[in-house]
Formats: structure tokens, C-alpha cells, sequence
């Protein structure tokens, strides 16, 4: 990756208000989910890990003390998940304005892998396709890679939009890499309740 830098931008500013309670503070395989995602980005071939937070910040950022992640705080994030994705990659590009591309995920998504991002990245490297996207349940969505010609895009969509819209936009440039279990996230006490049942 000599010369080439990529950011992975972590979504993690919502309320939770469907779990009850902090769904980025529940144990995933022995650590909290969101710091689990950060570790997981960490250790990838990407340059830079961006987390966006909104919710409960002062919570979520206490737990992220010893990880070496970008925080943002987006005051905007009830907006949607598109103006936490652009408070994302703002911040983002003032680390490193010439970045070459970006991956946006969310941190309740248990199954995601240091393997699975590298690949996002690899098929980047080798097709210089404008989008990298997951594939699941019949449909591309998050984790997904951005080139950096699609960063207007991304910088102009709507704050209640997320980059599954964007995705959608360029099938003819867009690479999918199948993600095994993406289709399972974790937003409700059942679903918890049923990934703890699977993986106990």
C-alpha cells in the first residue's frame, strides 16, 4: 500500500433506542461492541480510523481512551446517519486531505473482520473500481469502500440518507465482496438475544 492511504470511518452516534440502552457498550465476543469495531479497523491495512460519535458521547469516548482512533463528536447525529457519515469524512480529510479512499461502517454489525475490510481494500487496489461494497442478503451495503472522486457524493447526500443510496448510484463501477453474517446487526434485545443464544 506504498503511497496509498485509506481512512475507515466507524458510525457509531446513535441512541440505541430500539435496544433500550447503549447497543455500542454490549459485550461482543468478550469486549465491548464498539471498541471491538475499533480494534478490528485498527489492525486492517487502512491508514486512519475515524469515530464518529453522538449519543451518550461522554460513555462511548471513555472507552476508547487507550484505542488509537480519531474521535468526533457530530452534534448534528438525530439528523440521520448521512450527517454523521459526512461529519465522518470532514474530519477525515482535514487528517489527511489527499486520502485515496474511505470505509464506511457501523459498529453493530458482530460478524465484521479485519479479513473482510483488507478485502474491501485489496479488490481497491486491484480494480481502482470506484466502490467496494459488501454483499448481503441480495443487496450491497456497509462495510463499503469509497474512492475519493465519489467524496462529493457522499459530502452532498441527505442527512436521513446511508451509503447503501450511494452504492446504488454507480452499479457499473461497484465491486461486491460477499460478507458472511453482514445481514445480522445488533438493534434489538432479540436480536442480542439470539447472537449471545448462537455464540454461546
Amino acid at each position: 500500500m506504498s503511497g496509498i492511504s485509506i481512512g475507515i470511518i466507524i458510525l457509531a452516534a446513535g441512541s440505541s433506542t430500539r435496544m433500550g440502552q447503549s447497543k455500542q457498550m454490549l459485550p461482543v465476543f468478550g469486549e465491548p461492541m464498539l471498541t471491538r469495531t475499533c480494534s478490528i479497523a485498527i489492525k486492517s491495512k487502512a491508514t486512519y480510523t475515524v469515530v464518529v460519535l453522538g449519543a451518550n458521547n461522554n460513555l462511548h469516548e471513555s472507552i476508547l481512551k487507550n484505542q488509537q482512533v480519531a474521535i468526533i463528536q457530530n452534534p448534528l447525529w438525530q439528523n440521520g446517519m448521512g450527517s454523521s457519515l459526512k461529519a465522518g469524512l470532514k474530519h477525515l480529510l482535514t487528517i489527511d486531505a489527499a486520502v485515496d479512499a474511505a470505509i464506511i461502517t457501523v459498529c453493530d454489525q458482530p460478524y465484521i473482520s479485519e479479513d473482510h475490510l483488507n478485502a474491501l481494500i485489496d479488490r481497491y487496489l486491484l480494480t481502482r473500481k470506484k466502490t467496494i461494497a459488501s454483499y448481503y442478503s441480495e443487496s450491497p451495503g456497509v462495510p463499503a469502500l469509497f474512492d475519493k472522486s465519489i467524496f462529493p457524493v457522499l459530502l452532498n447526500m441527505p442527512d436521513d440518507q446511508g451509503a447503501k443510496k450511494v452504492i446504488t448510484l454507480h452499479p457499473d463501477d461497484t465491486e461486491l465482496i460477499d460478507f458472511p453474517g453482514g445481514e445480522i446487526d445488533l438493534d434489538t434485545p432479540d436480536s442480542y438475544k439470539s447472537f449471545l443464544d448462537k455464540n454461546s
